[in-house]
């Protein structure tokens, strides 16, 4: 593949230059990275073959490395600077309170403000500060895929708008609430940049009481979402979907939810990502009649 060899310090400059081909990643060795060129612009080099990676797992937000979990050895950490050319490492111990305020420490570097690009969308974040649910892509997609141009769509935790964005761009109207005022910032922000805040009525506070009218279909992506059920059934009609995220399955309760707001229901389960030893991260897709 056709690269230009440069500077590894002068990547984050080049960055929107017109020969860089976007779609791929540079490859950085000691000093040095190589960058992908587009088609029509002179090449000095080839994309070496990338070494395989066997260290410590992280995600990507940005230009900026997010781990869980226990904290790093130093060894681990230098694997992870060496493979990704990171602008800082950012250690996530767990999110705080209803907020969902991250309990961080910087590792390496510096964090501060991302633009993160995840399945064609744009999304401006700081990590320290905001939630931020990558491993959720599929059931991004998913639910991107569901949605009707012209739904009523009801965002409960929208957070930054990892489930708002797509639902909008898929045509839906999206009444989006996000009780973190800085979240709220990012959702506002990110609505605009993925040019669809004409499809998003954002307000920041509690969702229980935002709620207002029926909507054709209700996205309730936190752990919390069984407790806050009666909540959302009370905004349904027949027909309207409810997409539940819990830890572990609770169709059970589901059903008697609906059944006490006089409503039946069709609930299917389904397995997003591990969440412990003995526990999974479950969305329950509930269809109102």
């Amino acid at each position: 593949m056709r690269a230009r060899r440069v500077p590894a310090a002068v990547l984050a400059d080049i960055v929107g230059a017109e020969w860089v081909d976007p779609a791929r990643r540079p490859y950085v060795r000691g000093g040095t990275a190589w960058v992908p060129v587009r088609e029509g612009y002179p090449a000095d080099a080839d994309l070496p073959e990338r070494e395989s990676y066997r260290g410590r797992g992280y995600h990507r937000i940005g230009d900026v490395a997010v781990l869980r979990g226990d904290a790093p050895s130093e060894a681990e950490l230098a694997a992870i600077v060496e493979h990704c050319r990171p602008r800082g490492v950012l250690l996530v111990k767990g999110y705080l309170g209803d907020m969902r305020i991250p309990d961080v420490e910087i590792l390496y570097g510096n964090t501060g403000e991302v633009c993160h690009r995840e399945q064609g969308y744009t999304f401006i974040l700081d990590p320290a500060r905001v939630m931020f649910a990558q491993g959720n892509r599929n059931e991004k997609a998913r639910i991107a895929s569901l949605v009707r141009p012209g739904e009523r769509v009801a965002d409960m935790f929208a957070g930054i708008g990892y489930f708002t964005i797509p639902a909008a761009a898929g045509g839906a109207q999206v009444h989006a609430m996000e009780i973190n005022p800085i979240a709220f910032e990012y959702l506002r922000r990110n609505s605009m940049a993925n040019h669809v805040a004409d499809r998003v009525t954002a307000e920041n506070g509690d969702s229980r009481i935002l709620l207002s009218g029926t909507y054709d279909r209700i996205l309730m992506g936190h752990f919390d979402a069984p407790s806050m059920l009666a909540d959302a059934l009370a905004h349904a009609h027949s027909g309207s979907v409810l997409h539940v995220h819990s830890i572990g399955d609770v169709r059970g309760a589901i059903r008697d939810a609906t059944a006490e707001a006089g409503f039946t229901a069709m609930v299917t389960s389904r397995r997003v990502k591990k969440y412990g030893p003995h526990a999974w991260h479950m969305v329950q897709d509930v269809t109102i009649s």
